[in-house]
């Protein structure tokens, strides 16, 4: 069984994003050379996501104000968590959008339904933060 490890950097030059990250996650893929396998992504950093949808710039608007309704990021004081921190919200927005995904790799492809593509998602921004992509099959 084969098996790669790569990982992805992303600074956003803002607090909350969405990036599609499916192009180097395919490069990830055909580098490893595997055929036939799985594909793990998952944000290594506690106050952002990686996730599967549409890459649809009102949908991800829409996403933008629901998540702010959910937990929105002011006033900081509403969150216990915040104190030497400011980012209480993107830790809860993390929790609903979700850490990994996992795809399997078809005749060296990523094997998805229509429409979908992965993304990183980014909460608590403006600073390094990694993503890891982790391919295992023959």
């Amino acid at each position: 069984m084969k098996h790669h490890r790569k990982e992805l950097s992303f600074t956003t030059a803002t607090r909350r994003a969405f990036i599609n990250i499916t192009s180097e996650v395919e490069r990830a893929v055909a580098e490893s050379g595997v055929k036939e396998g799985l594909v793990l992504v998952n944000a290594m950093h506690i106050t952002a996501s990686v996730f599967i949808n549409d890459d649809e710039r009102g949908l991800h608007h829409d996403y933008e104000v629901w998540l702010e309704k959910l937990a929105p990021e002011k006033p900081h004081a509403q969150y216990r968590h915040n104190g030497a921190e400011d980012n209480g919200d993107a830790h809860l927005k993390r929790q609903v959008m979700g850490r990994e995904v996992v795809v399997a790799i078809t005749g060296g492809k990523l094997d998805f339904g229509p429409w979908e593509q992965i993304f990183y998602g980014e909460f608590d921004g403006m600073r390094r933060k990694r993503v890891l992509v982790k391919i295992i099959g023959d």
